[in-house]
């Protein structure tokens, strides 16, 4: 028994779903374009982390030991904070406790930030490539069965070659966006704990230095 009116809900259905074949498959064809240009921008970014040295726990223990005066200088030996953190800490070394606390605990979450907005990008692309890749697997199987129904073998591979490239498009998109991700946050995350430390570390200087006014800045913790 049908219900009246039904054919006419699904024949509705059938319209908007065939319609976004075309929606699904430009936006793999979008994911592929934006993945490749991340690769080559991991891959660059990937060049300049090799030529930076990694700071280690002497490096870490000479800042800690550095006269006030001279901690900027120990500072800009250390290769693996960006220049513009060093330029920040800097800035903010001669200011009162509450001042350095807020200005410092500011430029971690700005450079926390940074990382996120970097690592949404390729997420993002893991997640809605497969769901596409599958969406344009599935639309063109519906017209694909009718058209073996009808014996129209031609109609069928056509359907078939459209659905099996998008699953592979979709895939190949979602690993690749999803391989970007993992090994920037690896790296993101390294850098962050470095940044945090230091800066720990640097605005502990100032308390050593002169205990009236330079208070040493404590982090709240890792985030």
């Amino acid at each position: 028994m049908s219900i009246p009116g039904s054919q006419y809900l699904g024949m509705l259905l059938h319209v908007l779903s065939q319609s976004l074949l075309v929606p699904v498959i430009l936006g793999l064809l979008f994911f592929l374009g934006k993945v490749l240009m991340e690769l080559g921008g991991l891959l660059n970014e990937f060049k300049v982390r090799k030529k930076v040295k990694d700071i280690d726990y002497k490096q870490l223990r000479r800042l800690a030991d550095a006269p006030f005066h001279t901690a900027h200088e120990t500072l800009e030996t250390l290769q693996a904070i960006p220049e513009h953190v060093k330029s920040s800490l800097v800035e903010i070394r001669d200011a009162d406790y509450s001042s350095r606390r807020v200005l410092a605990g500011k430029l971690l979450d700005e450079e926390e930030e940074k990382a996120l907005a970097t690592l949404e990008r390729t997420e993002l692309i893991a997640r809605l490539g497969p769901m596409f890749g599958l969406m344009g697997t599935l639309i063109p199987l519906g017209p694909g069965l009718a058209a073996l129904g009808a014996g129209d073998l031609n109609a069928l591979a056509q359907a078939m070659v459209i659905a099996f490239d998008t699953t592979v498009a979709g895939l190949a998109v979602g690993g690749l966006a999803f391989w970007i991700s993992k090994t920037r946050r690896r790296w993101y995350t390294k850098e962050l704990c470095l940044v945090e430390d230091v800066l720990e570390l640097f605005l502990g200087v100032n308390e050593n230095a002169a205990p009236s006014s330079k208070t040493a800045f404590v982090s709240g913790g890792r985030h």
